[in-house]
């Protein structure tokens, strides 16, 4: 190849950008990009949450992306505590993160006199947890005022400091990165304030549960920059297929047939069903069909009460999907 021949190409290829580059650009504006903890206790709901509405995924080779096949929609596994800064920043469009993260990020936002912009979507129903006092076993303590002039561990200063705030009590507050359920023994700490969960931890580490300061459970936030039509449609149909995967959790479909004269007391059996479907049967007269989704979970002692209330025929069903 001539001099003149591969300037000409390379200038060719310094001009006109590669169709992937090209592709990444478009994927600037229509593909949802959304941050999960990268381990830890919401991440396996968090993905299973993701794939139950609809999507098909690739795992990159640093596994620390998930591109969708079948939806405009990529994955980004980073640390909990840094989900709500790439939120604010409008590096991701959509977070999946912790109540108590949440709120100890906007805590820290207004003490540096930043207005925290991201905004919480809907909450989500695993992950639940809760931010509490611990305190070691033999040591007594009364009430929150137990807590004056004391040094308490936790990696949450800013909720913790809010909350010794409005109880009036002064307080040293040791701030630490990991490990806080050990500090008392190791001397750093008189009580810590952590996430409780089970409380194996705790009594593992020969402390108790003494308050709660926080109910915590997983929620989505959203960036505060307006995002492309593209964009905001598929946040829409995101959520709202999130909400028809919540709510047919524990939902069961129910069918069977009833006596007329006995529809009333079948109806107030049903577990939080609210209008079931009440449809003639052929050739019968005194019996007609009833077809419920039941959003409480259907035990034995469900259809026991429901046979010996005259009902027949009763079949259960899990619900994959539904949209209200």
């Amino acid at each position: 190849m001539s001099n003149d021949a591969r300037f000409e190409r390379q200038t060719i290829h310094r001009t006109y950008p590669s169709p992937r580059a090209h592709r990444i650009m478009i994927d600037k504006s229509t593909r949802l990009k959304i941050a999960l903890q990268k381990s830890g206790r919401l991440t396996e709901n968090s993905l299973d949450l993701l794939v139950r509405c609809g999507l098909k995924y690739t795992r990159g080779k640093d596994q620390l992306m998930c591109y969708g096949e079948n939806m405009p929609l990529d994955v980004l596994f980073v640390r909990d505590d840094d989900i709500p800064d790439l939120v604010q920043q409008d590096v991701c469009d959509l977070g999946i993160v912790g109540l108590n993260v949440i709120e100890e990020k906007r805590l820290a936002f207004e003490a540096r006199g930043v207005k925290p912009l991201f905004e919480q979507v809907m909450t989500l129903d695993y992950g639940r947890c809760r931010l509490s006092i611990a305190v070691p076993e033999g040591v007594e303590y009364r009430n929150v005022q137990s807590l004056r002039g004391k040094r308490i561990a936790t990696t949450y200063p800013n909720i913790l400091s809010r909350y010794l705030r409005e109880n009036d009590v002064q307080a040293e507050i040791v701030t630490l990165s990991g490990a806080v359920e050990i500090a008392p023994r190791l001397g750093r700490a008189d009580f810590i304030c952590d996430l409780v969960s089970t409380g194996s931890t705790l009594a593992a580490n020969h402390l108790w549960e003494a308050e709660t300061i926080l109910e915590s459970q997983a929620a989505i936030i959203r960036t505060p920059v307006p995002v492309s039509p593209e964009k905001q449609e598929w946040i829409r149909r995101l959520t709202l297929r999130i909400d028809g995967v919540q709510q047919v959790k524990e939902s069961k479909y129910i069918m069977l047939h009833a006596p007329r004269a006995k529809l009333a007391e079948i109806r107030q059996l049903l577990p939080g069903s609210e209008a079931p479907t009440i449809m003639p049967l052929e050739g019968s007269t005194d019996k007609v069909a009833v077809h419920a989704v039941c959003r409480e979970n259907v035990f034995w002692e469900t259809l026991e009460s429901l046979k010996a209330a005259g009902a027949s025929a009763i079949l259960v069903l899990p619900v994959e999907k539904m949209l209200a």
